[in-house]
Parts: structure tokens; C-alpha cells; sequence
């Protein structure tokens, strides 16, 4: 027969550190719980209900709102216009960025007020960035029209075509992202270190090859980083489009997460919203989880 052992007395500095874990942890997960995981159960729940965010009453339809809004061309259009929108953005701010930090990382004249005014977007807020691009874009008197003027070449309706207001959008948004991407470009520049380039100029590397073997394995972490951020981001872009296009004209520029907010608070529908919600959760979650199980692995860490 087994002896069964004395259990072991817990000593006072045990239930201090515990205490301890209890006070610094549980904040953060009484926060989480209240503004994240609540919400989102939530979201779900009125996803399968019918109501106008006023009526006391709420009928439960089950999955009638998902096949409602799934099934229809303009939801087609918001998510194809949302991963255009993603997409190209995050190309440009990523490309343009890595470019940009690449010039500012070397020893130029004047390069931290440089980095300081590429960065000055980032903190200003969407509308005000917006309501200045409205006139720079303005086909009439604008700057860019008499830009292209001096090339005679007739400025786009930028904001009023349905073939120009979504280059129009991401234009605006990615040159107010990109100074966030180039400082922290410029932090894993510097934080590569310069033996490397070394060895590699001594190996005969030229520049291009430094670059694809040294800085561009140096940078994979932050590359990756950007990357999930950034799309991220893009998914919840709403400041910039309500003010620029209102997601027009024609529903140009309408994207997943200015869909959500005209079901839900234009038309008052709060299922179909809580459908759209659910499904910008989805992607999300299914975009980030794929970049980690094939992107990461191309990381070097160091």
C-alpha cells in the first residue's frame, strides 16, 4: 500500500509572492475581461438577434443575419475593397519606409529633423490630415492641380470618381503611417551590428549583396512586426475614409470597418453590424495566425 505523503505547508513568502501575482495580474485581466473578451461575447450575441439599438425588444434570429449580410454583392464589394485597401497600404508604408530609413540611417546632414518631420503625421490626428488632403486634392484649385498643371496634365477627381477615390484614401493613409514605419526601420538598423558589414566587405560583398544577406535577415524581426501591425491597423481605418469619401462615391471606398459603423449606427441595425464585427474578428484572427505559422519562420532573431 502507498504511504500517502504530508502535504507541504506553504511558507509565508509563498503566499507573498502569490498575493503579489494576484495584485500585479489581476488589473490587467479584470481590464481584459471588461473591455475585451465582454465586448466580444457580446458582439456575438447581437449578431444573432434583430434589433434597432432602441426598441426593449430583441428577437433571436439565429444565423438569418449572417446569410442576410454574407449573401449580398455590397458585402462583397466592402471585403473586396477592404483587402485592396489593406494590401496596397501596407505595401507602400512598408516599401517606402524601409527605403526612407535606409537614407536617414546614413550620416547626413540635418537627418533628425528629417526623421522628426516624416514622423509628424503619425501623432497628428486622421481628420485633420484629411481635411488638408480634401484641398491638396481638390481638382480645381489644389496643390496637386497645379502640380500636374506644370506638365499639362488635367488633375483627376480625386475624391468624386469612383476610379481614383480609393488610390485617393490609400494615398492619404500611407503617407501618415510611413513615419512610424521608418523609426522603427531605423531602430533595427541600428541595432544590426556593423561587423557584420564588415566581414561581408571584406568577403567582396557588394552593396545590393550586404543588403539581401545582412541588413534584410537583420531586419526580419521588425519586418514581421510591421507587418501584423500595420494590416492590423488597416483593418480598423475609419477616421480617414468618413471624412475624405464617406465611403463613397458608389461605395468606393467603403471598407469592412465603415460598413460596421453604418449598419450599426446610420441604420440601426444592430445584427447585421454585430455579423460584420464578427467577421472583421475572423479575418483578423485568421490573418495573424497564418502569419505566424509561415512569415515567422523566416525570422532571424538574434
Amino acid at each position: 500500500m502507498q504511504a500517502i505523503l504530508p502535504r507541504r505547508r506553504i511558507s509565508m513568502r509563498e503566499w507573498r509572492e502569490r498575493l503579489l501575482f494576484i495584485l500585479l495580474v489581476g488589473p490587467n485581466l479584470l481590464l481584459l475581461l471588461a473591455f475585451t473578451f465582454w465586448p466580444m461575447l457580446y458582439n456575438a450575441y447581437l449578431s444573432l438577434i434583430s434589433w434597432n439599438f432602441l426598441s426593449p425588444v430583441r428577437s433571436f434570429v439565429g444565423l438569418a443575419n449572417y446569410g442576410s449580410v454574407l449573401s449580398s454583392q455590397l458585402f462583397l464589394t466592402v471585403l473586396l475593397n477592404t483587402l485592396i485597401f489593406t494590401s496596397v497600404s501596407v505595401a507602400i508604408s512598408l516599401v517606402c519606409g524601409l527605403a526612407l530609413a535606409l537614407l536617414l540611417n546614413q550620416p547626413l546632414r540635418w537627418r533628425n529633423g528629417a526623421r522628426a518631420v516624416l514622423f509628424t503625421p503619425t501623432v497628428l490626428a486622421g481628420s485633420a490630415i484629411a481635411i488638408v488632403w480634401i484641398y491638396i486634392f481638390d481638382p480645381r484649385f489644389g496643390l496637386l492641380q497645379e502640380l500636374l498643371g506644370w506638365f499639362g496634365i488635367a488633375s483627376p477627381r480625386w475624391l468624386s470618381d469612383p476610379a481614383w477615390a480609393m488610390a485617393a484614401v490609400i494615398i492619404v493613409y500611407a503617407w501618415k503611417n510611413l513615419g512610424y514605419a521608418v523609426v522603427i526601420y531605423l531602430a533595427g538598423l541600428q541595432a544590426i551590428d556593423r561587423t557584420l558589414y564588415e566581414a561581408a566587405e571584406i568577403d567582396g560583398a557588394d552593396g545590393l549583396a550586404r543588403f539581401r544577406h545582412v541588413t534584410l535577415p537583420g531586419l526580419s524581426p521588425i519586418i514581421f512586426f510591421l507587418l501584423v501591425t500595420s494590416i492590423l491597423a488597416c483593418f480598423q481605418a475609419f477616421d480617414i475614409i468618413q471624412v475624405m469619401t464617406q465611403g463613397g462615391p458608389i461605395n468606393a471606398t467603403n471598407t469592412l470597418v465603415y460598413y460596421l459603423y453604418e449598419r450599426g449606427f446610420v441604420r440601426m441595425q444592430a445584427g447585421a453590424a454585430g455579423v460584420v464585427a464578427m467577421v472583421m474578428f475572423g479575418l483578423m484572427l485568421l490573418l495573424t495566425l497564418l502569419q505566424l505559422r509561415f512569415l515567422e519562420r523566416r525570422v532571424h532573431y538574434a
